[in-house]
């Protein structure tokens, strides 16, 4: 449910950054299959750049809030190219798809 609302709505592109699936393959940004519980550039076989494994925080719910609403200005020097989300629903929706997609 969550994936098809999300993908309508235009705020997450699998194709173009990111995979979600158990084994999937890096693209511009990490596989985020176990993203949640996860600290910051601790991806296995991704390339971080420094601010990303500086920045010392888990990914749960609450960072992720943060995080998506700004990326760069949560974790300046990171190399995410994703603009932020300013809609707080569109926020949550994203988050509640990462939770589900990330885990199963």
């Amino acid at each position: 449910r969550h994936r098809k609302e999300v993908r309508k709505r235009g705020l997450y592109h699998e194709e173009l950054c990111h995979t979600v699936e158990a084994g999937g393959k890096h693209k511009q940004g990490p596989n985020l299959h176990g993203l949640i519980g996860r600290k910051t550039g601790s991806g296995v076989g991704f390339t971080y750049t420094q601010a990303n494994k500086d920045k010392g925080i888990t990914w749960e719910a609450d960072t992720l809030e943060i995080y998506l609403t700004n990326p760069k200005k949560y974790i300046p020097g990171t190399k995410m190219v994703f603009a932020g989300l300013k809609k707080k629903k569109d926020r949550s929706d994203l988050i509640a798809y990462l939770k589900q997609a990330t885990t199963s």
